[in-house]
């Protein structure tokens, strides 16, 4: 049977008055409607397409990419909203359903919602739903601290915001590591900064310790270490000592002490700098 909701390289089998008809190897067919077929081929040439369900419940193909296919998650606008639930356009004819029981907070039409695409079991439909952190698990954890992930803005909260990891697990970016501005949905790069006992996970938008630190920054916290975690000089010492040091200008040790302030690797105090235990 052909999975609804997903891609799939098919056969061209026959043509007829409505369009083609596809196969898969096992012999499913699937009409491919006329106004997608492509201005030249021959039978029994491979196409790929995406099924999914018209609007009288039939599986039927398409060669548009819609904005999000099944088990994924989407940033999509609703268009409309009807006493059944919310409809999403998700780049096909037929709008994407999102059941009342299924939406966080009641959807309004023109707004953006960042949901989870799924097979409701009952119907066989694709359907969405806006309740996303119920489809990530952090019961199990395929992450480890220090490794680069994908991350999906889910939303923002006291502490920071939301994230969602390979789009497996929920994790949290502390307000205190956001240099950058971030809106829900924004598809970015991250890095684990740690993994707690009861599975929550805190993410940093900068690779976490040494690892992505600028030449002058990890100089500084060599020196550091070499000194026994403190050393007696602030961004008031004289450009000298800090040359003798460092091998820098003043300019460049305010700059990247102020890059290990931002990732809490030291403390600066008017006694000078001091190495903290994340950073050693």
């Amino acid at each position: 049977m052909l999975t609804i909701g997903e891609y799939h390289s098919l056969i061209i089998d026959r043509e007829t008055d409505p369009g083609l008809f596809l196969r898969d190897e096992e012999g499913n067919e699937v009409l491919l409607p006329n106004k997608y077929i492509p201005e030249t081929f021959e039978i029994g040439d491979e196409i790929e397409v995406f099924v999914y369900l018209d609007h009288e419940e039939r599986p039927v193909a398409t060669t548009l990419h819609p904005l999000v296919k099944l088990d994924e998650f989407g940033f999509l606008k609703c268009v409309e909203v009807t006493e059944f639930g919310a409809f999403l356009d998700w780049g096909l004819e037929k709008h994407l359903f999102v059941p009342f029981k299924e939406q966080a907070y009641p959807m309004k039409k023109g707004h953006w919602y960042l949901i989870f695409c799924y097979l409701d079991l009952d119907t066989n439909r694709l359907v969405a739903s806006s309740k996303v952190h119920a489809f990530l698990d952090n019961s199990e954890l395929t992450v480890e601290p220090f490794q680069e992930v994908d991350l999906i803005i889910s939303n923002k909260s006291d502490l920071g915001y939301n994230v969602i990891i390979n789009e497996l697990h929920l994790g949290l970016i502390y307000n205190d590591d956001v240099f950058q501005p971030l809106n829900v949905g924004d598809h970015i790069k991250g890095f684990i900064k740690k993994t707690r006992p009861d599975g929550k996970i805190d993410v940093t938008l900068q690779r976490p310790g040494y690892r992505s630190i600028e030449p002058n920054a990890q100089t500084i916290l060599d020196e550091l270490k070499r000194h026994g975690g403190f050393l007696e000089v602030t961004d008031k010492s004289a450009p000298e000592k800090i040359q003798q040091l460092f091998q820098m200008s003043k300019k460049s040790f305010k700059r990247a002490a102020g890059n290990l302030y931002k990732q809490r690797l030291i403390d600066i105090t008017k006694e000078g700098l001091y190495l903290k235990e994340t950073g050693k």
